[in-house]
This record gives C-alpha cells, sequence and structure tokens, in this order.
C-alpha cells in the first residue's frame, strides 16, 4: 500500500517523557514556576515556541529565553533520559527489509534528532531524518519537516506519516498525506481520532501489520 513511511520521534520511535519534561520543568523553575514533570506529557509534541505560550501565556521573549535554557539542560542531560520503545529496531528492520523507504519527521532540532537516533543506533534505518532547522520556527511546525521529508519521496501517492499526537496528524494533512495514529505513545484514540487519523495502530504489531 504505502512505499515511503515519515516516522514521528518523540512517542514513536522512543520513548522520551522523562527527558523532554524533566527539561521543561528546568526551563519553567528558570521563571519561578513549579511544575512536576508528570504534569507537562502535554509539551511532548509540539513545538515549544507553541506549546509555551498555549500553556502558560509566554510571550516571545519569554518562550524564546526558555527555550534557551531548555535546550540547555537537555542537550545536558535530557537527550539521555530516553529510550527506544521495545521492538522499534526490529520492526524497522523488518520494514526497510521489505523494500520501504524509512524517514524520519520531527519537529525536535534535527541535531537533536540525529544524535539521539545514532545513539540508540536506530539512525541507518532511515534514508533521512528531517527536523527542525536551527533558528528557524516556522521550519519547527509538522506540516513543514513534513513537506521537507517529502521532497525526497518519489511518489507522493503511497507516503504515510506515522506519529501519535494531534500534531502529526494535521502536519501530514496539511502536507496532503495521510497518517496513522499509534495508541503506545502519549496521545490517546480521542486525540487522534478528532484530528482526523486515517488508521489508528491499537500497538506495535498492529501498526507492522498495517505497513507490510
Amino acid at each position: 500500500m504505502w512505499r515511503t513511511v515519515l516516522f514521528d520521534l518523540d512517542g514513536t520511535l522512543t520513548d522520551s517523557a522523562p527527558g523532554i519534561t524533566n527539561s521543561v520543568a528546568h526551563a519553567l523553575a528558570h521563571f519561578g514556576i513549579h511544575a512536576e514533570p508528570k504534569e507537562l506529557i502535554k509539551f511532548i509534541g509540539p513545538p515549544l515556541n507553541e506549546s509555551l505560550p498555549e500553556f502558560y501565556g509566554f510571550s516571545p521573549e519569554q518562550t524564546a529565553e526558555a527555550v534557551t535554557v531548555f535546550r540547555e539542560y537537555f542537550m545536558e542531560k535530557g537527550w539521555l533520559e530516553n529510550a527506544p520503545y521495545p521492538g522499534i529496531g526490529a520492526l524497522l528492520s523488518e520494514l526497510k527489509a521489505a523494500g520501504l523507504r524509512l524517514m524520519v519527521a520531527t519537529s525536535k532540532p534535527e541535531v537533536q534528532a540525529v544524535r539521539v537516533l545514532e545513539h540508540f543506533e536506530l539512525a541507518d534505518h532511515f534514508e533521512r531524518i528531517c527536523g527542525a532547522p536551527a533558528g528557524n520556527e516556522d521550519g519547527a511546525r509538522k506540516s513543514a519537516v513534513i513537506r521537507t521529508a517529502l521532497r525526497y519521496a518519489e511518489d507522493l501517492s503511497n507516503v504515510v506519516m506515522v506519529g501519535d499526537r494531534r500534531h502529526d496528524v494535521e502536519g501530514a494533512h496539511e502536507a496532503g498525506i495521510p497518517c496513522i495514529g499509534v495508541l503506545y505513545g502519549y496521545g490517546g484514540r480521542e486525540e487522534l481520532e478528532q484530528a482526523g487519523a486515517a488508521f489508528i495502530a491499537e500497538d506495535m504489531a498492529a501498526l507492522k501489520e498495517m505497513l507490510l
């Protein structure tokens, strides 16, 4: 059915909740705001320059400062507070062996995405790793990252996005491709269905069946 598969990173390939929520908590503490990491799961997925104003009313200046503080923590500690989902490496190997072209499309800065995937020995599965360009807020939007990845696809009629949050689904729609929503990540069925996911995969086994 599909020839090219774009994967989200956080919540789809790796369980990155501890690193991201700890980084957000650190950034909020910089502004005197106390928040427990478990309260910050909602920050996984969308770019910080969207979620900080949405959830805490940050001004553009505060947002820029918070993003800097977030990245300082994340680059030192947060990226290692992370782990691939069990079985994801085997799934990627099977998909690649079946002839599917695999790419990553993440709102995470590209340099961080590459670092994480190389550390966990997942990078070699992917033909392209597309993330947010440094210093480009518009480029961090999910649809922008997906469109970047689509430049390398041969036929847009057989490309699908795989992600766990509504931002993946909405970004895929804006870029003109369908999205499979996965329930083993951080978004729930209601969120993914309301966003318009073409398919819902209950678990990794269901995802494998859909893609193969």
